[in-house]
This record gives structure tokens, C-alpha cells and sequence, in this order.
């Protein structure tokens, strides 16, 4: 989300930002690890509509689709991950997560295969 102006700085980790009033419910103080420096990229904008923002100020973060599939073998076991793209995210920001994870919490993100025999 954002950008937003630096109004100004609130001791030493913490900042104030200038908020629109459609976040007039948000406290406006900031620690410093929960900003980016905005570097004049428009594609990277999130829209605030649509982002299904809670009343305790949290949103769920919802799988989109899987981009890829890796399995690593380790010594006695192999551990499978897929690189999940979220929601209000683009591809850059996709994750490894565990498939036996995902699988169960998002089964709808994987297509049932028939059993070969």
C-alpha cells in the first residue's frame, strides 16, 4: 500500500505517516521495519479497494496459483515445495511454501490427478 508522506520521525525506530481517510481507523505511527522505501515504481501500488481490510485491521492473505513444484531430497526423506502467487501480490513476491502444507489448507489450488496403475 502507500506510498505515503513522512510527516516525521517518533523517537528512534517509529515514524508518523500522512494517512488518506479511507485509512482514518489505522494509528498513523509506524516502526521503521514495517516500511519499504518507495522507489517510484507504479505497478508495485497496491489498490486499497478490494483488499478486504478487517475490522482489527488485518486481512487474510489468499493462493492464487501454484507457478512452480520442487522436491529436494535430502538423505533419508525428500521435501516437497510449490511457489504459491498471493493475492494483491505479483509474481516477484510469490512464496515457498510446503506442499503438504498448502495441500491441506488450499486443496482447491491443486487439480486432482487419477491414480495410475
Amino acid at each position: 500500500m502507500g506510498p505515503y508522506q513522512v510527516l516525521k520521525r517518533v523517537g528512534k525506530v517509529a515514524y508518523e505517516l500522512d494517512l488518506p481517510n479511507d485509512l482514518a481507523s489505522v494509528h498513523p505511527m509506524f516502526l521503521v521495519s514495517m516500511l519499504k522505501k518507495y522507489i517510484g515504481d507504479p505497478v508495485s501500488i497496491l489498490p486499497l479497494e478490494g483488499l478486504g481490510v478487517d475490522e482489527n485491521l488485518s486481512y487474510e492473505e489468499v493462493p492464487i496459483e501454484n507457478l512452480d513444484r520442487q522436491v529436494k531430497r535430502l538423505r533419508n526423506k525428500e521435501v516437497v515445495s510449490v511457489k504459491v502467487l498471493w493475492r494483491n501480490h505479483l509474481v516477484e513476491g510469490a512464496t515457498c511454501e510446503a506442499e503438504a502444507d498448502m495441500m491441506s489448507r488450499y486443496p482447491h489450488l491443486f487439480p486432482s490427478t487419477p491414480i495410475q496403475t
